[in-house]
């Protein structure tokens, strides 16, 4: 049995979640569910960021205390779990003394590395990020297309230039593997213009009194990057009393992988690696960086508008229908679009007239004929299930293409029927041929869902168990 670490990024709580926030946890999740499938033991964590200076100021934007604030929009996120189904083994809060213990550790252990200086620079609230004039476009944040703002005081920084070499090193072979390959090459790039040393803390002042002290000097705030980044290790235990996970599932773990949106690949795959390098700790082996979902073309946004809450799609669709269309429209390593009528027409198509038309008339044709029989399917469907299979175990954060070689199955069968037309077979042999290799068909079909749709897989787990009247897998949504 081998040991799995899988994080998701901890999103800021200045907002509602949307369906960006969801497909990072059902692509997380998915992995985790595939890992424990093949007998490993899985850690798989996500959580709340709720130190950011964003978060204070939506809060004094609403007229709501930042401690109420943050709390009432955590739990916006946590309840994500129960609606996608995701198989968390926990949720950190960077509020949490746990969390507060472990930061500080990190930061006297990456001391040597540590200094203040007297600082003037551009800063974007919503990256929470110092930029330098030539990273903006048009004057404007890159991420956000907005205004930075001028910041001017003394604070902490870390020595980020005595990691270039390292780090170069580290991503160049794949150390640490960064996928896809184009932000591999987008990290090198970054590095290749010179690693600058970065700030790593605020005022108190600015900071509003909120977020965690640096340690020895209560007139600093960390940098909630700096704080927020240590989650991964925090809620393993690290800086407690006991840190036997911790060293279970980092320090003496490989496999660690981070999922993490394209945004905030420079976060994780420089300044986390250099902090890791500067605490003499061990790095995370992979990071899998995703693209965003945008809307109708356009990024979603709150002050666009065009926002998508996954819950509500969750309660009209169900939760396989939500994450199906996260998993098969938005191409695992790129961005995707989404509209509810895109949406409708994969759910439709793929879902309610295509699995689960071939699991309701299969079953219907079984039943209606009252057959008893066991499964024995022929040469040709075995070979074609077994193709179809290893394509899937070689789909690793393939999400889409994995998902579209299991359809390439359902097509193959529903061929299959239309070939044969069973409702006209007589020959009782024959008959039971064809729904041996429809139903052995099914049967794998519903094996390689279960890290996908958990839900139907077991669905059609019992159904095909208790060869009972098929129930619908999905109801068909016309407009």
């Amino acid at each position: 049995m081998k040991k799995i670490f899988i994080s998701t990024s901890i999103p800021y709580v200045n907002a509602s979640p949307h369906l960006g926030h969801a497909l990072e946890l059902v692509q997380a999740d998915v992995l985790a569910r595939s890992h424990r499938l093949m007998g490993d033991e899985v850690f798989f964590l996500s959580g709340s960021d709720e130190n950011s200076l964003k978060n204070v100021r939506s809060a004094e934007k609403e007229g709501t205390d930042i401690r109420e604030f943050v709390k009432k929009n955590y739990l916006k996120f946590f309840e994500l779990k129960e609606s996608l189904n995701l198989t968390l083994d926990d949720f950190i809060r960077t509020t949490e003394e746990r969390h507060f213990n472990g930061a500080q550790k990190l930061w006297l252990n990456c001391e040597k590395d540590i200094y203040k200086k007297k600082y003037k620079g551009l800063y974007c609230v919503g990256c929470e990020e110092f930029y330098k004039e030539e990273d903006l476009i048009d004057g404007m944040c890159p991420e956000h297309k907005n205004k930075l703002e001028i910041v001017e005081e003394e604070n902490y920084f870390f020595k980020l230039s005595n990691y270039e070499e390292k780090i170069k090193e580290i991503i160049l072979k794949d150390e640490v593997k960064i996928i896809p390959e184009s932000r591999k090459k987008e990290i090198l790039s970054f590095i290749n213009s010179g690693l600058q040393d970065f700030c790593i803390s605020r005022s108190n002042e600015r900071a509003k009194g909120w977020g965690i002290d640096v340690p020895n000097d209560k007139s600093q705030k960390m940098w909630v990057w700096f704080d927020a980044l240590s989650n991964y290790i925090n809620a393993l235990g690290y800086g407690s009393e006991d840190e036997s996970k911790f060293n279970d599932f980092w320090q003496n773990n490989e496999l660690k992988i981070h999922v993490i949106g394209k945004g905030i690949n420079r976060f994780h795959s420089v300044y986390w690696l250099a902090m890791l390098l500067s605490a003499g700790i061990s790095l995370p082996k992979t990071l899998f960086v995703h693209g965003y979902v945008t809307v109708d073309g356009q990024k979603m946004s709150k002050s666009i508008g065009n926002v998508i809450d996954p819950k509500e799609l969750v309660r009209k669709y169900g939760c396989d229908g939500v994450r199906y269309f996260l998993l098969r429209e938005i191409p695992a390593l790129g961005d995707g679009d989404f509209t509810y009528e895109k949406f409708e027409k994969r759910y439709n198509s793929d879902l309610a007239g295509g699995l689960g038309n071939l699991f309701s008339r299969t079953m219907s044709m079984v039943n209606k004929r009252n057959l008893n029989f066991e499964i024995k399917p022929n040469d040709y469907f075995v070979n074609k299930n077994k193709e179809i299979e290893n394509k899937v175990q070689d789909g690793y954060f393939k999400f889409n293409e994995t998902l579209g070689d299991i359809w390439e199955l359902i097509s193959f069968c529903d061929k299959y029927i239309e070939e044969e037309k069973p409702w006209k077979i007589e020959d009782e042999e024959k008959i039971k041929i064809v729904f041996s290799n429809l139903l052995y068909s099914l049967k794998n079909i519903s094996k390689m869902l279960k890290p996908f749709l958990p839900e139907t897989s077991k669905k059609m787990e019992n159904q095909l168990k208790e060869m009972s009247k098929a129930e619908p897998l999905f109801p068909r949504y016309d407009n």
